[in-house]
């Protein structure tokens, strides 16, 4: 077997064990996020599955012997001497190169925005919090309650006020 298809095999294993799948699925919020990050992990789990199994295999070495016994030594000389004057290309790989740097800035991006959206969700969970609790206070608070926690809206109201706009 090739050193190449051993090292992507060895490439693979390494890059399985790189991932943090239950880091990145507690990160899900919806049903259908889940479902699809599911399938994301059980299509990489059996392309690194196949890729262990069919090239960390050596292949079997071909017995001319035996066929010549029961073929004739004319026959799988000619096939064997066919066989050896295969040349199998070497994989040369000019992909990575060209998608690494793009990759790398897209992680760079990736991280960004996972930064932004953790901001974004405690702002969204102490407005929930902040509902929450006038909810429960809503039928006794009084508009000076409410104005204390919300200046915009008494200046809006002393301004309209003030410029004589009554709604209509």
């Amino acid at each position: 077997m090739s050193g190449s298809g051993k090292k992507v095999a060895d490439m693979a294993v390494k890059a399985g064990k790189a991932i943090d799948w239950d880091g990145m699925a507690k990160m899900l919020v919806s049903e259908e996020a889940r479902k699809e990050f599911a399938t994301l992990r059980r299509t990489f789990e059996d392309v690194n599955h196949q890729l262990q199994t069919k090239f960390s295999q050596e292949p079997q070495p071909i017995d001319w012997e035996y066929y010549r016994k029961g073929i004739g030594s004319k026959v799988v000389d000619m096939y064997k001497e066919a066989y050896e004057s295969i040349e199998i290309p070497k994989y040369v790989d000019t992909v990575t190169p060209e998608y690494k740097p793009k990759f790398d800035a897209l992680v760079v991006e990736l991280k960004e925005a996972e930064k932004a959206s953790l901001k974004e969700s405690e702002r969204i969970e102490k407005e929930i919090a902040e509902l929450r609790e006038m909810k429960k206070k809503i039928s006794t608070m009084t508009a000076d309650e409410y104005f204390e926690k919300h200046p915009e809206v008494k200046q809006k109201f002393d301004d309209e006020i003030r410029n004589d706009y009554w709604g209509y």
